[in-house]
């Protein structure tokens, strides 16, 4: 039984290290980009899969209970919440964005 106990904890551990390795990365492609667009991506990935890892991590931790289920839920609702949030900034950044070509490779086609 102990030996189950060190597997969930070393489990664990590994999955919240992998988060912090996941934010650290994030944090870096944050401040070494110089375009919002590009700052936005590195973070919006960062996050769902960085907050993905350490939840999963902690409900290893936890065992089968009810606060696993609710992490769990956190999850769901995270992997769906940040990709649409940070799509729609994306949109409204291109859509106000004056000097949008200066910043990127894009070609923008105007509105018939």
């Amino acid at each position: 039984m102990i030996a189950l106990e060190w597997i969930k904890f070393l489990l664990g551990t590994a999955f919240l290290v992998g988060a912090v390795i996941v934010f650290a990365i994030e944090i870096l492609g944050v401040f070494k980009f110089n375009y919002v667009l590009n700052r936005m991506h590195s973070a919006a990935m960062g996050d769902t899969l960085g907050i993905g890892l350490a939840m999963l991590g902690l409900i290893i931790m936890s065992g089968v209970n009810f606060t696993s289920l609710k992490m769990f839920l956190v999850i769901v609702f995270l992997w769906f919440a940040s990709p649409v949030a940070s799509h729609m900034l994306a949109r409204f950044e291109v859509a106000t964005n004056e000097d949008l070509e200066k910043d990127c490779d894009v070609e923008i086609e105007e509105k018939r």
